[in-house]
């Protein structure tokens, strides 16, 4: 940098009275401080660097105190940084303020492929450290294996799973995948299906990998139980809070299945708990339903948890989280973003993909496009519902994505209880008990509770055919068992 940058740095550090996420303070008017790795370590694996700054006392109020020895300063600076590995190519630059020397030492990142930069003193595993705030804290073992992970290019997705068998796989699913993989692919359609699963990595060496499993198996949580969606809904804006009746949940469910299930499961949940609007056109007189969110943007941020997650022993433990607060919804997973890819850049530019066997059997069952479009469909839905801009975190080993409410507007699910009251109580319009039908069945219903729901206990067939019937004519209820409308095991539920 510039002297005059450097002068204003000073100025600005005085001002805020605090260090930063880029920016140590070290007085060094005794002498040079032995002990830098830390910080050498923290800036260098963190994407924006850092700047040392030499000749500012925090315990004197920010006060300029000078170095010792310009010089000598910077010997033994470098000295520390030729001591790292990789080394620290440090950038110093020197300036007067009151007749005292202040020094600067730039510390630029290491690229991903090189990290995680560490003291060879005390080695990898001990000597590697991490920027939280304004504090260098060690690496976790997690973290340090995700840099590895990407420079030696580890397939945790494609390791076998020895407890399963073939057999453990589901056929039908299999033969769809089969199918949709050899359509438009002529060189494909003549191999058997044993070397077809192999070539596409569903098998190796006889036996289920990772990814087939989760993508295929009849039951994938038996082997892996955490491999799911812990999806809630809480009653406020922060974890721990209650609600009227000092319950922490309102809805509390784990989703498990495949992927393909667990995205459906995922989306079923969120419009169960979030309040829809509907419009009704006044020149058609169509019915439009407007969730709070976009659920096309939660789908894909679901998606993006599923296939990007890390699969890697050290976070099978460790389910993908759903929360809907008040304010706001949230999808965090297990992994933060993988290769040289930031978060300014998501959207923007192709990324390095870390399970690149399961997003293209996504693509190929038809579940996602796989075109690297999910962050701007995400970011473009959020503007189209007038919400504020998606956040999307990254850090120490998890991703989260947030869409947030508009500003005093909250996340209020429907209470089917208050409804049935309304229609035992007031008589409400045919076309608003449709709606609100509609609602109630977001979930499986069953003959009874439709018609308990409607306050017509005493005239089921009345409810039936003024209700659900017609719903079930434009589309808008499916039967769970539509050859056999009568049965009495018939359930109905919200297209």
């Amino acid at each position: 940098m510039l002297e005059l940058e450097l002068r204003n740095l000073v100025e600005e550090v005085q001002k805020r009275h605090a260090e930063s996420q880029t920016i140590e303070l070290k007085a060094a008017h005794e002498g040079c401080p032995t002990r830098l790795y830390d910080t050498l370590s923290s800036f260098s694996n963190q994407d924006d660097g850092g700047i040392l700054l030499f000749g500012i006392d925090e315990s004197r109020s920010f006060e300029v105190v000078g170095v010792y020895d310009v010089q000598d300063l910077m010997k033994h600076v470098g000295e520390q940084c030729s001591q790292m590995h990789p080394k620290v190519r440090a950038v110093f630059t020197d300036c007067s303020i009151a007749g005292k020397h202040v020094v600067s030492a730039e510390i630029p990142a290491q690229d991903v492929a090189d990290r995680p930069c560490f003291y060879e003193g005390r080695g990898r595993y001990k000597g590697s450290y991490v920027r939280v705030g304004d504090a260098d804290e060690p690496m976790t073992e997690y973290e340090i294996y995700s840099y590895e992970a990407f420079r030696r290019k580890y397939e945790d997705e494609l390791r076998v799973v020895e407890r399963a068998e073939i057999e453990d796989l589901d056929r039908d699913s299999l033969l769809r995948y089969e199918l949709a993989l050899k359509e438009g692919r002529p060189h494909l359609a003549g191999l058997s299906e044993a070397k077809i699963l192999d070539l596409m990595s569903v098998v190796r060496e006889g036996k289920p990998t990772l990814a087939g499993v989760i993508l295929f198996s009849l039951y994938p949580q038996a082997f892996f139980p955490q491999l799911g969606i812990i999806s809630t809904r809480i009653p406020g804006v922060r974890a721990g809070d209650v609600g009227t009746h000092a319950e922490r949940f309102i809805d509390n469910t784990r989703l498990e299945g495949t992927l393909g299930d667990q995205v459906s499961e995922a989306v079923a949940f969120v419009r169960k708990n979030i309040r829809v609007a509907t419009k009704i056109s006044e020149s058609t007189g169509e019915r439009t339903d407007m969730p709070q969110y976009p659920i096309e943007a939660v789908r894909e941020l679901i998606l993006n948890a599923l296939i990007h997650r890390d699969y890697s022993i050290h976070t099978q433990g460790m389910p993908i989280q759903l929360q809907i607060f008040d304010d706001r919804l949230t999808v965090t997973n297990p992994g933060g973003l993988y290769g040289r890819l930031s978060v300014d850049q998501l959207g923007k530019l192709q990324p390095d993909t870390r399970n690149p066997v399961i997003a293209n059997a996504m693509e190929i069952l038809g579940l996602t496009e796989n075109r690297y479009s999910g962050i701007p469909t995400v970011r473009r839905l959020a503007a189209e519902y007038g919400l504020p801009e998606p956040i999307f975190e990254n850090a120490r080993g998890e991703f989260r994505a947030t869409l947030r409410l508009k500003t005093g507007e909250k996340t209020t699910a429907v209470d089917p209880s208050d409804m049935t009251i309304t229609m035992k109580r007031k008589r409400v319009p045919k076309n608003e008990r449709r709606i609100a039908l509609l609602e109630f069945c977001r979930i499986s219903r069953t003959r009874q509770e439709i018609v308990d729901f409607l306050g017509l206990s005493n005239s089921p067939t009345y409810a039936m055919r003024a209700y659900v019937r017609p719903l079930i004519a434009d589309g808008r209820l499916r039967l769970a068992i539509p050859d056999k409308p009568q049965s009495k095991n018939q359930t109905y539920q919200t297209v």
